[in-house]
Order: structure tokens, then C-alpha cells, then sequence
């Protein structure tokens, strides 16, 4: 059985009216995607920006609620599940935000922030707090003095692993990774990726790694999911996905991949 099985699930966003912008139509953002994501294992979900990639995870999390279809989490039914049921989901299942400078608390130090879930789940006394705080800034390759400097002393790359270290606080089973270095330059955002698939390894941690970049995708995940407008378009293992794509969308994807000539 997959740790996460999400079944016909979609999302249309209400259209609205106002006097300045008169009626703006229903917006279909996701529609009727089906997926599985096993324990332990990374799927990418590449497409371009606006196919609904964001809308989908955080609908996964019940980030946002549904319009229609189902999310199964370890056998319990994630949209379901009453707010007790729906607390101890939330520490199986964590999200790393794209954005490193607006999903950080800036008044909040370091060590404040990476265990914020620790205190909100366990009720951490401020021993184990600062404990817990050096041992998961360690894990993401920073040194435990970050733990009492706030977040705008850092650069990007170091604000994603504060993001990283939170997300992992609780021993998730389960992230999504959305679009975690499109804010980054491309040198820092590979160190980033690294750590992830570090991460992965040393911890089992099944991914749904979310990007409009085919070659990160193909890098960091064993399996791909094509979405196109809000549709799957094709989901099957990394090699068969990148050597021998079928729908045309995934081929135009590959096609804009830059090929890096060798000089002789």
C-alpha cells in the first residue's frame, strides 16, 4: 500500500465580482489527478508555472480544502479527519516553502523558529528546546550558533535550511518539497538539493519534490508526474519519463532542457 494515495482530486477556485473588475470566471485550478507516493520514495511533479503543481500539494496537505476527490495518508482519510485526527497528521506530513525570506517569522530567533512544532505537538521545556535546536541545525550543515540570530543575518540558501531543519523537527514521513530553490542562485540551489537527497537517504523521508525544472526533477526523483493545466499528463519512472516520454507536453519539456556542448 502507498504512504500517500490521492484519488480524483480537484480544486476550482471561485470566480469573483467587484465594481472595478467586474465577474471573473471560475478558476480550475487541479482536475481530477490521481497519484501514489510510496515510503521512502522521491516523485517529482515538474510542470510549467500556473499547472496547478502548488495547488495540489498543499491540497495533499489540506493546505487548501479540495473541491472533490480523496487523500489517503497511511490508511487514514486525510480530508476526513476531525482537528484532533488532523494535528497528529501534521506531524507525519511537513511542507518546505519555496520562498526562504517570506516563510521564516523574522522576530522569532533561529532556534525559536526550527522548534516551533516541537512546542506546539510536545510542549518542549527550553532545555530541550535549545538541544533539539542545535541537533537539527547540525543536520541540515549549520553551525549551532545560528541558533540565536535571526533570520535576516542569513543569506538564501542558509534561510532554506532553517526552513528544511523545521520541517523536519517532527520526524515527518512525508514532505513536500515546493519549488524549494527557485528563489536560489543555481550554485546554491544544488548544494540545497544535495542536502535533500542526503536527507532522504539517511532518514526515509518519501518526497513529493515540486518543480518546473525537468533536470532537478530528474536528478532528486525516482518517479515523475507530468502536470499540465491542472491535469496529469503522464506519471511513470525517471528513466521512462526523460528517454521515452508519450505525451507532448513532456516531450516539449525535455525539448527546452539546454543541451551544454563539449568542446573537442
Amino acid at each position: 500500500m502507498a504512504l500517500v494515495e490521492v484519488r480524483n482530486l480537484s480544486k476550482v477556485f471561485s470566480g469573483t465580482t467587484s465594481v472595478w473588475a467586474g465577474t471573473r470566471p471560475d478558476v480550475r485550478a487541479v482536475h481530477n489527478v490521481s497519484l501514489d507516493i510510496h515510503s521512502g520514495e522521491a516523485l517529482g511533479l515538474v510542470g510549467e508555472s500556473g499547472s496547478g503543481k502548488s495547488t495540489l500539494g498543499r491540497m495533499i496537505l489540506r493546505l487548501i480544502e479540495p473541491t472533490s476527490g480523496s487523500v489517503i495518508f497511511d490508511g487514514i482519510d486525510v480530508l476526513a479527519a476531525g482537528r484532533q485526527r488532523m494535528t497528529a497528521l501534521r506531524r507525519e506530513m511537513q511542507i518546505i516553502f519555496q520562498d526562504p525570506f517570506g516563510s521564516l517569522n523574522p522576530r522569532l530567533r533561529v532556534a525559536e523558529i526550527v522548534t516551533e512544532p516541537l512546542v506546539i505537538h510536545e510542549g518542549l521545556s527550553a532545555g530541550a528546546r535549545r538541544r533539539k535546536a542545535a541537533e537539527l541545525l547540525r543536520t541540515v550543515g549549520l553551525d549551532e550558533s545560528a541558533a540565536s540570530r535571526y533570520p535576516h543575518e542569513f543569506s538564501g540558501g542558509q534561510r532554506q535550511r532553517i526552513g528544511i531543519a523545521r520541517a523536519l523537527a517532527l520526524r515527518p514521513r512525508f514532505i513536500v518539497a515546493d519549488e524549494p530553490v527557485s528563489a536560489l542562485d543555481v550554485c546554491v540551489g544544488a548544494q540545497i538539493i544535495n542536502l535533500l537527497a542526503r536527507l532522504q537517504q539517511q532518514l526515509g523521508i518519501a518526497y513529493l519534490f515540486i518543480s518546473h525544472s525537468m533536470p532537478l526533477v530528474r536528478y532528486l526523483s525516482a518517479r515523475i508526474a507530468v502536470l499540465y493545466r491542472g491535469e496529469l499528463v503522464e506519471v511513470g519512472e525517471t528513466e521512462q519519463i526523460t528517454t521515452q516520454p508519450t505525451h507532448p507536453y513532456t516531450q516539449r519539456l525535455l525539448a527546452a532542457v539546454p543541451k551544454i556542448a563539449v568542446g573537442v
